[in-house]
């Protein structure tokens, strides 16, 4: 497990305060200008950012929701700015997210589905991303395949953000980080949190040690939580069928996971949160009934969560669409569900990766 320095705590600056350089100053000294990156600033993959670099993402989140909440006004970082928003995948929460992030920052999204564009058919993903880099300024693409993603990032020259590939889901699991570091707030500030306020600032070393027990198929999204899990120096442990674990490649280079299983009560053991998604994504109609006979057992119900031993008030996540082969509604619906939290946050992360890329410039600020 990863740990923190403990001069990483983190101490926030007064609510109207817009710069939150207090985060990543107090985590890691920031570079000199002179050695920040040359170009667009690219996330394809949580492995793209540094610890400090999570770390100021999830702060500007946790800044700008707080600031909205409380009735101030968002800076305009993105006053003048378009964002192609790239669609051949259809979602409600990472479009809707997306389109009202740059609204509310003064920039504007210009949604493209699969009717309006066709990467690689009617025209190369090369020349699209040379075409798009003269008239947007940033370009947001939920794809099937990762390679488009980085065929984009090889010819844009404007900032390339995932919104999903079949690898990596990088802005569901910064949404995902933003809610469990929320939950675990509300726990050692219950008074506080009684009144509904917010976290007023980003603690790196809170989440540290807890544990997320990830239980169904190691899609994109456990491959990015296995990412984030690491940075914050949190335990995660997966429990997939036979044959639907993460991909080895991309568990080999991440490192971070102490316990992959095909026993979700082994996984589930000790765990302050538990996550699940979609047994069959989009595309996958064709092996539904092979998949619904893989992941019998799988089902998140209170009673695998007892019998597997998670924590008191262990908190649910889903990213959502959810069907109820996945998690029965007596979890689902409970007090102790995040899901409505995490697809709110879907909108509060975005708008922090997009100011970051599109507007200042460097995930620092």
């Amino acid at each position: 497990m990863l740990r923190t320095p403990a001069t990483a705590r983190l101490v926030a600056a007064p609510l109207a305060t817009v710069a939150l350089s207090h985060a990543p100053r107090l985590c890691y000294s920031t570079p000199a200008k002179s050695d920040l990156p040359k170009g667009p600033l690219h996330l394809l993959a949580l492995s793209d950012l540094t610890r400090s670099d999570l770390y100021s993402i999830l702060a500007t989140a946790t800044k700008f929701k707080r600031m909205s909440r409380s009735g101030v006004p968002l800076p305009q970082s993105l006053a003048g700015k378009h964002l192609a928003v790239i669609f051949t995948k259809r979602s409600t929460r990472t479009r809707v997210a997306a389109e009202t992030s740059m609204h509310l920052l003064g920039g504007h999204a210009i949604f493209l589905s699969p009717s309006d564009i066709q990467l690689g058919v009617n025209e190369s993903t090369q020349d699209t991303a040379l075409v798009l880099s003269r008239l947007v300024h940033g370009i947001f693409a939920r794809v099937d395949n990762h390679g488009d993603l980085l065929q984009l990032r090889t010819h844009a020259s404007v900032p390339v953000v995932n919104a999903l590939s079949d690898d990596h889901h990088p802005t569901q699991a910064l949404a995902d980080a933003l809610t469990m570091y929320e939950a675990a707030w509300r726990v050692d500030n219950p008074a506080a949190a009684e009144r509904g306020e917010l976290p007023s600032g980003f603690d790196a070393n809170l989440l540290q040690g807890r544990k997320l027990a990830w239980v169904g198929d190691g899609n994109n999204v456990c491959h990015s939580l296995m990412t984030v899990c690491g940075k914050l120096g949190m335990v995660m442990s997966i429990a997939t069928p036979p044959g639907y674990g993460p991909k080895p490649s991309i568990v080999a280079d991440e490192m971070m996971v102490p316990m992959i299983t095909h026993h979700p009560l082994e996984a589930l053991r000790g765990a302050d949160y538990v996550s699940t998604d979609c047994w069959i994504s989009m595309g996958q109609e064709k092996e539904s009934v092979e998949r619904r006979k893989a992941f019998d057992g799988f089902k998140v119900t209170r009673s695998l969560m007892r019998q597997g031993g998670v924590k008191d008030k262990a908190g649910f996540l889903h990213c959502l669409p959810r069907k109820k082969d996945e998690v029965d509604d007596d979890v689902f619906y409970s007090k102790d569900s995040l899901v409505w939290e995490q697809a709110e946050n879907r909108k509060w992360t975005i708008m922090a990766v997009m100011h970051h890329a599109m507007g200042v410039g460097s995930w620092q600020e």
